[in-house]
């Protein structure tokens, strides 16, 4: 395990904001894991896990305690036959390398989650998912550290309460445990029925038929190349507020009062695309307190100028009450806060 002191969050988050972490271990092994919680003990101190910082805001106060950074890392094949794959991966690897593992094998179930910026770990508390397909879809087991019991664990799939944006990591049993590992079962063969709607368009634009994985893998590439700034370049979480899901017998309603507003099925739920909601607000394209809104995609926030998490706050509360002034829908933040 490597020990840091005083780490800028902002250096560790791709937002690029958020004041000192007291220490960062780097955890490589699952002996570290260990390791680094019983640190934190020793210490009397809290202990937060971060990936690769896409899905994290830093506050500007920092962080009094342990910041572990998942740095493990291995893609295995579990099993395998003519039609299906079994694939356990290693919680610090990048989502996007499973999916082109799984994708350059002709395995379907996750390309579409192609180009999101992560990590397996961090997906699997996300239930991270896009263009009509989830982790959840896949997701067979989790491995864990149980910081209560000391021990390591297996979940099985229906015992981690998950729905859109949901897990137990980030609700019920939050802070608990340090996801090590997770397994997902894929099938060779295509995407099927109906596709997202920006995806479709995308492949009838461009002339295209096929749903190979690889094909589709190469179109949500391109899309999101396109609409999404490169964290590496650009400050930004990627999509910042949750879509918002709505019950069935909602829908009708809300398409008669807001004609051509969004909702689509994902998975079991009806959402509503966010990113259109902050657009008809009249907020694409506006820079607020130095968070810029995308002029690609409304639901995208840019660190342009930002000093402060408190800056951020003020863009964010400016947009929420917007689209609630002018929807009577609440935005919800998707990226946790360390």
């Amino acid at each position: 395990m490597e020990l840091r002191e005083q780490v800028a969050i902002s250096d560790l988050t791709t937002m690029r904001l958020g004041g000192a972490a007291r220490f960062v271990a780097e955890v490589h092994t699952s002996e570290d894991v260990a390791e680094a919680y019983r640190f934190a003990c020793e210490q009397n101190l809290p202990l937060a896990v971060l990936g690769g910082g896409s899905n994290v805001v830093g506050r500007d106060e920092g962080f009094n305690g342990v910041v572990a950074l998942n740095k493990l890392s291995g893609l295995q094949i579990v099993d395998e036959t003519d039609d299906t794959i079994v694939i356990e991966a290693a919680s610090g690897e990048l989502l996007d390398g499973l999916a082109a593992f799984a994708a350059r094998r002709g395995y379907t179930g996750l390309e579409a989650t192609s180009a999101i910026p992560g990590t397996v770990g961090g997906a699997v508390m996300q239930n991270a998912g896009a263009y009509g397909q989830e982790l959840s879809d896949v997701l067979t087991a989790v491995k864990a550290y149980d910081t209560q019991s000391g021990e390591f664990v297996v979940f099985k799939r229906d015992e981690l309460e998950l729905s859109y944006r949901h897990s137990i990591f980030n609700s019920s049993a939050k802070a608990r445990y340090f996801i090590t590992a997770a397994t997902v079962a894929l099938r060779r063969g295509e995407i099927e029925g109906e596709l997202y709607g920006s995806l479709q368009a995308y492949l009838d634009a461009q002339g295209i038929s096929d749903r190979r994985p690889m094909t589709i893998r190469a179109a949500v590439s391109a899309i999101r190349a396109n609409k999404l700034p490169d964290p590496a370049e650009i400050a930004s979480s990627g999509s910042f507020f949750k879509n918002i899901t709505v019950r069935e017998d909602q829908i009708e309603e809300y398409r008669e009062r807001f004609p051509g507003i969004p909702i689509f099925l994902i998975g079991a739920c009806w959402e509503i695309a966010s990113g259109w909601l902050i657009e008809q607000a009249g907020l694409k394209g506006a820079l607020l307190h130095g968070m810029r809104v995308s002029d690609k995609a409304a639901l995208i926030l840019i660190n342009e100028s930002a000093l402060s998490y408190a800056d951020l706050a003020c863009a964010r509360k400016e947009i929420t009450q917007a689209v609630q002034e002018k929807f009577g829908l609440t935005l919800e933040q998707e990226p946790e806060e360390l």
